[in-house]
């Protein structure tokens, strides 16, 4: 190995106090600086040089200690700046009290760092922040005042030191604190005052699990964090009272806002309602208004309501506000808004003259349809007991009410049936409230209604792809539907023109109640129907005897197919029907095979459905064969 490549090595001790400073400079620790002066003694060095090593030592020493000063203060003043920086940018407090704790341990080289508050309203002081302890018992300590030693520095405002805690007896020892103390091992503590002005708040702690002695500079720098660590929490509660107050504030403000913006929308809602009166708005359009002004959704609702609701005042049921809408006693429905659950008083009065206001709006609609009611009644009565009166008058009424008599329309029989039919007042009820349902009906659909017989009778006119059936189904399910009662509607065969044949009305009315009458005995209560529907009852009953559209309604589908293919179905029905339904007497009359007469069986059932061999079907079948029968004599 060459002198280039040999390693590093420390020089070699010798005599040369110049070696102390390479002592210094490393920064060996204190008991390296006896070794130049043991390998000059073993190498043989004289008294003098002897001498001279022991006095660079000694200077070496002081030197030493001097740095380390230095640097510990240096340290010290680091943590107080890092802590002050700390404080000036406060947003947790319990973060910058476990800052302040965590330095303390670090800087006093403490194996424990605690710090307690003190309670003005329980008279002790608690553990408010802990660091490096293990003991649950010790960080959940309570101690009175004057009690251990941060007790006693809690009631004087000075620090206290101890070696060891538990053979000092300047303090009171509690069964309470010495049982946390020994669960933590804590020997030496030592503890420092927090003060705001001349009050105590609470006490900043170091301690080691070991006797030790505390020096002077330890305790200063303890203080100088206690001192800090006041700020902190002066600074906190100043910030929690500002904000509190500016909170305060805020609310405040808050409700002056509310309350303008109420006696706005009280405003705007009373100009906004006195328009809809005055325009003739409907209430639909009240609920409407109600909403952007209220800022929630408001609807009507009809029907009676809770006992609580019935003051005429807005009550809240639920996540609802309810104002009923009434006049003179009843009950005609209710406003409710959702989606404000807490609604200002001032708000709760606008809800209520909205639902005065609403109630004015139905009474005026009311009337109206009332009138209307009549009118349609009147014109319909004229027709069903005067025809012969002057059809021009008739047309120019019936075209006031927006009603097209030289249209086809359909004349219907409707009555409420229920198994022990009313008597007295609540038959006469029943009959108003049919009366008014089918009004209602009319009306929508620019026909005419009245009542009649204990009934109602409609005109109503006939849409391009409506049959008069139809019509009877949707007639009962409204009107059953409105009134939640079984209601019954037979149907006429259609009327074409009413204009130019008035007379037409009246024999179709009777055709719709013979049709109604026969739904009853059917047990066909709250249903509707025409002539139609009814199979060969249906021919009895109707005025116009329609055979074809019996016979086409009923074989049509097995006529069609022997015309299409040159069968012979329908003479083997007839065949059947005059066997007795049996097969094998059938194919005797036909001279066929037995297979053949089943294979047109199996075709006659898929073109006329599986039910038509039961009795009510075979029947209307055999009917409907005669009068093909003769029909196709007579064209012949």
């Amino acid at each position: 190995m060459t002198m280039s490549e040999e390693p590093l090595r420390d020089p070699e001790p010798s005599a040369d106090p110049a070696a102390y400073l390479g002592l210094l400079a490393r920064g060996a620790p204190a008991d390296a600086y006896d070794r130049p002066v043991l390998l000059a003694r073993a190498s043989g060095a004289g008294p003098a040089a002897l001498t001279g090593l022991e006095h660079a030592k000694r200077l070496a020493l002081r030197v030493r200690a001097e740095l380390e000063g230095r640097r510990r203060r240096e340290a010290e003043l680091s943590a107080l700046f890092e802590t002050a920086h700390d404080l000036a940018g406060l947003r947790d407090l319990d973060a910058v009290l476990r800052a302040i704790v965590q330095r303390a341990r670090s800087l006093l080289g403490t194996e424990v760092a605690y710090l307690s508050l003190n309670d003005p309203v329980a008279g002790d002081t608690y553990m408010r922040v802990t660091e490096g302890s293990v003991s649950a018992r010790f960080q959940q300590l309570r101690l009175g005042m004057g009690e251990g030693l941060g007790g006693l520095v809690a009631q004087t405002a000075r620090p206290y030191v101890t070696e060891s805690y538990f053979d000092d007896e300047r303090f009171r020892h509690t069964r309470t604190i010495d049982s946390g103390v020994r669960d933590e091992g804590l020997v030496a503590i030592l503890g420092v005052p927090l003060t705001l002005g001349s009050q105590v708040i609470g006490v900043l702690f170091a301690a080691d699990r070991r006797a030790r002695v505390f020096e002077r500079e330890q305790v200063a720098l303890l203080g100088s964090l206690a001192a800090h660590a006041a700020v902190a929490i002066d600074t906190a509660n100043l910030l929690a009272e500002t904000r509190s107050a500016l909170a305060e504030l805020e609310r405040a403000n808050g409700i002056i806002r509310a309350h303008s913006g109420v006696i706005e929308r009280a405003s705007e809602v009373h100009d906004r309602l006195t328009e809809l009166v005055l325009r003739g708005g409907g209430v639909h359009d009240v609920a409407a208004a109600l909403s952007e002004v209220l800022d929630g959704s408001v609807h009507f609702t009809e029907g009676p309501l809770p006992a609580e609701c019935a003051d005429g005042h807005a009550t809240r049921r639920g996540d609802e506000w309810v104002a009923a809408v009434s006049a003179g006693g009843e009950a005609l429905g209710a406003l409710v808004l959702r989606g404000q659950p807490d609604l200002d008083p001032v708000d709760q009065r606008t809800l209520e003259r909205a639902a005065m206001v609403t109630s004015l709006l139905l009474l005026a609609r009311r009337s109206a349809g009332e009138a209307e009611q009549r009118v349609r009644g009147e014109l319909l009565d004229d027709l069903l007991d005067a025809p012969e009166r002057d059809r021009r008058l008739l047309r120019e009424r019936a075209a006031r009410l927006r009603t097209d008599f030289d249209a086809p329309h359909v004349v219907l029989a409707a009555r409420i049936d229920r198994p022990d039919p009313p008597a007295g007042d609540r038959d006469g009820a029943d009959r108003q409230r049919l009366w008014s349902a089918a009004s209602h009906l009319a009306a929508t659909r620019h026909g005419l209604a009245s009542a009649r017989d204990g009934g109602t009778v409609l005109l109503l006119p006939l849409e391009r792809d409506d049959t008069a059936a139809e019509i009877a189904r949707q007639a009962a399910k409204h009107l059953g539907g409105a009134l939640r009662e079984p209601v019954t509607v037979g149907a006429s065969s259609p009327v074409d023109a009413p204009a130019t044949r008035p007379g037409d009305i009246a024999p179709a009315y009777g055709e719709a109640r013979r049709c109604l009458d026969a739904l009853r005995l059917l047990g066909r209560s709250g249903e509707g129907a025409a002539a139609s529907d009814l199979g060969f009852l249906g021919l009895l009953l109707a005025d116009a005897r329609d055979i074809a559209g019996f016979v086409r309604r009923t074989i049509g589908e097995v006529v069609a197919y022997d015309r299409a293919r040159g069968t012979d179905l329908v003479r083997t029905l007839d065949a059947y029907f005059a066997s007795g339904m049996s097969p094998v007497r059938t194919k005797d009359e036909l001279h066929v095979h037995v297979n053949t007469v089943a294979q047109r069986l199996e075709r006659i059932g898929r073109l006329l459905g599986p039910d038509w061999q039961s009795p009510p079907r075979a029947l209307e079948i055999q009917l409907a064969l005669r009068l093909h029968a003769m029909s196709s004599a007579v064209a012949r």
